[in-house]
């Protein structure tokens, strides 16, 4: 379902990012220099954006623009993973006669965290991963290491707009559940068995506001006295879990 190539590569020039972006190839991030702009660079930002490829704008003397490359002021790291589309997955599940069992991850950003998610919702039986574009960690090498090579092989989507994503599965019939200790009701106490997305929020911050309004449910996973919460991919495998044993029952 998903190609594995064999290391994240880089490739550097205008004409060489335009020809990548030409034939399709997958790109994780485009990395632009801030002082320079014309209108190829502008044709590269264009379509970035119609593609969903994150674009950062960053100094001359950043790492990512090595002396030893004729960058021109543009990196695109490819990404190892094709992306795939929530509007798309979501009716070929159904169609498949499965019921849809998503996680959705706002802003995490640690690379061992995603990769540890990744491995325990292919164990669990997950059909998809949604990222969104900016702010989160994205799929990488050392992503693919930490889930044991698991996000080769679920699908993974990365989406521009969370708020558009979340109305796009409350409006399919899929329950969006969010895991957060701020809620009153235990996961357990909650029906898992119908089409559902657990979400999950930052290491820092937890799940965004914007990200929370637009969720069905509020659960938590319930915690001794004294312990405020626990690490995000081990919440994640206790939800992902519960909605296994309920699926068994």
């Amino acid at each position: 379902m998903i190609s594995e190539k064999s290391n994240t590569q880089n490739i550097y020039g205008i004409q060489s990012v335009l020809e990548s972006l030409d034939s399709g190839i997958q790109l994780n991030k485009v990395f632009v220099q801030k002082d320079i702009r014309n209108a190829q660079i502008d044709v590269i930002i264009n379509e970035c954006k119609k593609r969903k490829i994150p674009v950062q704008f960053i100094p001359r003397e950043s790492s990512s623009f090595p002396e030893f490359k004729n960058h021109q002021g543009v990196v695109a790291i490819v990404s190892p993973v094709e992306y795939f589309q929530l509007e798309n997955l979501l009716p070929q599940i159904i169609e498949e006669g499965k019921i849809p069992f998503f996680i959705l991850l706002d802003r995490i950003t640690d690379v061992r965290n995603f990769g540890a998610i990744a491995r325990s919702a292919f164990c669990a039986g997950v059909h998809g991963i949604i990222i969104p574009e900016n702010g989160s960690a994205q799929v990488s090498d050392d992503a693919i290491k930490t889930s044991a090579g698991a996000l080769l092989k679920i699908p993974v989507c990365r989406e521009r707009n969370m708020k558009s994503t979340m109305e796009l599965l409350n409006q399919s019939g899929v329950k969006t559940i969010a895991c957060t200790e701020k809620a009153n009701k235990d996961i357990s106490f909650v029906s898992l068995v119908e089409p559902v997305c657990i979400v999950l929020g930052s290491e820092e911050n937890g799940i965004s506001n914007e990200v929370l309004r637009k969720c069905s449910v509020i659960a938590r996973i319930p915690l001794d006295k004294g312990l405020a919460s626990l690490n995000v991919s081990v919440a994640a495998g206790i939800a992902m879990y519960e909605t296994v044993r309920q699926r068994m029952n």
